[in-house]
């Protein structure tokens, strides 16, 4: 093909593929593209029933909750600040429900429900306690007259106890002591500390889950201007509050951040290094189209594949930069054989070293596309794409200037002579074989540890108003929460039953509350049924019984209609129950359950700091097990290792194919040994390791992978190392060693093991041929 036809070609296709590029990119809503969401790296079939949860709680109120404490001071004017600033939170389409914490009427509401259906809810479980208790005596009395008996004499135990006087208009229609036995049961549950004069606590409901755009923008300025409306009355007015909207935009706020700079810090590194290792550093500037189609094809497929992003996707393959670069470098840094060698010669020349290692590389990362986490399955989209759009980009950019040569500085190609080549043999093997031993004893000082939260930005700040504002709202570090799960509200309370006998065993001289016990469990209903038949003259017996101890007769006739009205219509179930029960819980309490379809639990405090996890067979686990999802991400872990490893076989393999056994074999010691020295470095410092030191790691092998062939495909000419390898690694090392002020721990942890891969790759592409005594470095070819 002819020079001037060559670049006109290629200038057409940089052209269409630029048009092509920012056409799909300018057409996509970001906000909805691209997502901060920490759930969304998690498998939306994910069966396991911690994930389950955390996706109920996600969009529930549990996470919609939010919390404030209005500060005005003790000042006249305090009442009416807290009035305005409660207003103008319900007048907000962004809030359901505004609740301030020293109202009664969410907890009258839920006392006035308990007491209307009393007998269905607490009745059976009654029942069952007595009848144990009469079969464990043996008394010689017939079962209803000892019931009676019994009830009346703790009846008149109760009153003579002082809290008895707050309850003399109940106890006429309540005589077995149904709610007084539960208030007692339940204190504490949801009780707030007192907060100090001059504070109001109010509890809210944002309108839409907090994960959402729609969730952040709209709280935040109804917050705001509910403030200005109390300050209108208290000027000094100050507000304290927490969120999930909060954390959530904040993290999205510091990702979108990071992620600018870290792509700025990349491209500029890698750009510094090359124009610090080139003679003219503007002809540098030829390698940043390179770069820029790397990162446009990139995120073209990317988003064309995925329906939703994942930000961390870009933050991390952001570092593309540092692979791309290779293409460009192993092209532009080669000088010619002969003069007049034409472009279409050189790429023919060079094109099996470039395809060798771009496909090799990519097809090692298509098998993260059967990763069962997106964002692995993301990346692996990301990186591959990237890599082949930068190989097409560099064969293209180059095709359509005059001279694709860049001459590097003396120091950039500088080899030891033949001369100096024995003073160098024994501290480069005395190098190789410390390596040696780092690579094959440091791996077996690492550990292992997989936590959800190293996946987001740290807001220490944040963190620590939240645990402020939540003690106030009776969340103390001294109790632990559990959560227990059923297919229906029936299956969930006899869960929640035998997590209760668990937990007595486990945890003695503890208090476990749960408003779940309010409803019967399915043998304690089964129970009350069998004994009903002689409990049908109940409420007259117990008239006698309280009769001979000197109650009017009568006084309990609200008791005996309201048994009455209980016998004669159908027993509801347990499941319409726990639906009528969650209908009537206003503010705090109505955390305490759900009885959704696809979310049925029940939340029990324990009166403990958090301890031994439950057996599985409960289907019960701790909020803390829930925040750190550790054995789920373990289980990751292990399918990424599966999967790794059988990408890097299929590298190992392609190589073998291309290169045959004996020269396959000396390319893939080169990665598979800079990964071993880089775990045995990072084991030796303690490292703890974790999912993304182990992407980390394949990504390196590939990188440095491409070094041992472009090496070998030199060796097998005569020639030396080409120049590229250490100017590809020094850029890969600076754009990879960037991630190391993320404030992301496992970025910052995917860059340091990247960057120490491709440094110890180069350190062997160095020192190997120095320890050989057959070193003789040929005379570097300059184009004439």
């Amino acid at each position: 093909m002819e020079p001037r036809r060559q670049k006109w070609i290629a200038r057409a296709l940089l052209a269409l593929g630029l048009a092509l590029s920012l056409a799909w990119l300018g057409r996509l809503d970001f906000s909805e593209k691209i997502s901060t969401n920490v759930l969304d790296l998690i498998p939306e079939q994910e069966r396991s029933p911690e994930m389950s949860l955390v996706r109920a709680f996600a969009g529930e109120c549990q996470a919609r909750a939010v919390f404030f404490s209005l500060e005005t001071g003790d000042t006249p004017r305090r009442s009416a600040a807290a009035r305005a600033f409660i207003e103008r939170l319900r007048q907000s389409p962004a809030f359901t429900e505004v609740v301030a914490m020293d109202d009664p009427t969410a907890r009258n509401e839920l006392g006035r429900h308990l007491f209307e259906r009393r007998l269905d809810l607490l009745l059976p479980a009654w029942l069952a306690r007595q009848h144990t208790t009469y079969e464990t005596l043996s008394p010689a009395e017939p079962w209803p007259a000892w019931l009676a008996e019994r009830t009346a004499e703790s009846l008149e135990t109760f009153l003579a106890r002082p809290e008895a006087l707050a309850l003399q208009e109940l106890l006429p229609a309540d005589p077995l002591l149904l709610l007084p036995e539960l208030a007692d049961r339940m204190r504490g549950l949801a009780d707030p500390t007192t907060p100090r004069p001059g504070t109001t606590l109010i509890w809210a409901l944002a309108r839409e889950a907090p994960l959402t755009e729609a969730g952040q923008q709209p709280v935040f300025a109804a917050v705001e201007a509910a403030l200005g409306s109390a300050r209108e009355h208290a000027p000094g007015t100050t507000l304290r509050w927490t969120a999930i909207s909060r954390f959530a935009a904040e993290s999205r706020a510091r990702i979108e951040r990071e992620m600018t700079l870290l792509n700025t810090l990349s491209l500029l590194a890698v750009l510094a290094v090359a124009a610090l290792c080139v003679r003219r550093v503007l002809k540098a500037l030829h390698l940043a189209p390179v770069l820029l189609g790397a990162l446009a094809g990139a995120w073209v497929i990317t988003t064309l594949c995925f329906d939703r992003v994942h930000v961390l996707v870009f933050v991390i393959g952001s570092l593309l930069g540092g692979v791309a670069i290779d293409y460009g470098f192993y092209l532009y840094l080669q000088p010619a054989l002969h003069p007049g060698e034409s472009y279409a010669e050189k790429v023919r020349r060079l094109l099996r070293p470039l395809l060798a290692s771009a496909l090799t590389t990519v097809l090692g990362f298509s098998l993260l596309f059967f990763s069962e986490l997106p964002l692995i399955r993301q990346l692996g989209v990301f990186v591959s794409a990237g890599l082949l759009a930068a190989l097409a980009t560099a064969l293209l950019w180059f095709a359509q200037i005059d001279s694709p040569y860049m001459e590097t500085r003396a120091f950039a190609r500088h080899r030891i002579s033949p001369a100096n080549a024995p003073r160098w043999r024994h501290p480069a093997r005395l190098a190789l074989v410390l390596t040696a031993l780092i690579a094959l004893a440091g791996p077996f000082l690492l550990s292992w540890h997989d936590d959800i939260r190293d996946l987001e930005i740290p807001a220490p700040a944040l963190h620590a108003e939240a645990r402020e504002l939540r003690a106030l709202f009776g969340e103390t570090t001294g109790r632990t929460l559990y959560i227990t799960r059923g297919a229906t509200p029936s299956a969930a309370r006899d869960a929640l039953e035998q997590f209760i006998e668990w937990h007595r065993d486990a945890f003695p001289g503890t208090d476990c509350l749960s408003l779940g016990t309010v409803l019967p469990t399915t043998e304690a209903r089964q129970t009350t049924a069998a004994l009903m038949p002689d409990l049908v003259g109940f409420p007259e017996a117990l008239e006698a019984a309280l009769g001979r101890r000197g109650f009017e007769p009568g006084s309990f006739a609200p008791f005996a209609a309201a048994w009455q009205a209980w016998l004669a219509r159908p027993s509801p179930a347990c499941d319409t129950l726990a639906r009528d029960l969650a209908g009537a819980l206003r503010g705090p309490t109505a955390l305490l359950l759900s009885t959704r379809p696809d979310a049925c639990w029940f939340a029990t405090v324990a009166t403990h700091p958090p301890g031994i996890e439950p057996p599985e067979a409960l289907a019960t686990v701790s909020i803390q097990q829930l925040e750190s999802l550790n054995r789920l991400f373990s289980r990751y872990r292990f399918s990424a290792l599966r999967l790794s490893a059988i990408g890097l076989g299929l590298v190992g393999l392609s190589v073998f194919v291309i290169y045959g056994l004996r020269r396959g074999w000396c390319i893939f010691a080169i990665p598979a040994g800079s990964c071993l020295f880089a775990f045995g470095m990072l084991g030796l410092a303690g490292q703890t390791l974790n999912l993304f030191h182990l992407l980390a790691a394949f990504l390196g092998v590939c990188l440095s992978h491409n070094y041992a062939i472009f090496t070998a495909e030199n060796r097998a000419r005569g020639e030396e190392p080409p120049p590229s390898i250490r100017l590809s690694a020094l850029t890969t090392a600076a754009s990879f060693g960037a991630l190391a002020i993320s404030q992301i721990p496992v970025v910052a942890a995917l860059g340091t093991t990247v960057a120490l891969i491709v440094l110890a790759a180069l350190l062997f592409v160095e020192l190997a041929p120095l320890a050989s005594r057959a070193y003789t470095p040929a005379q570097e070819k300059r184009p004439s």
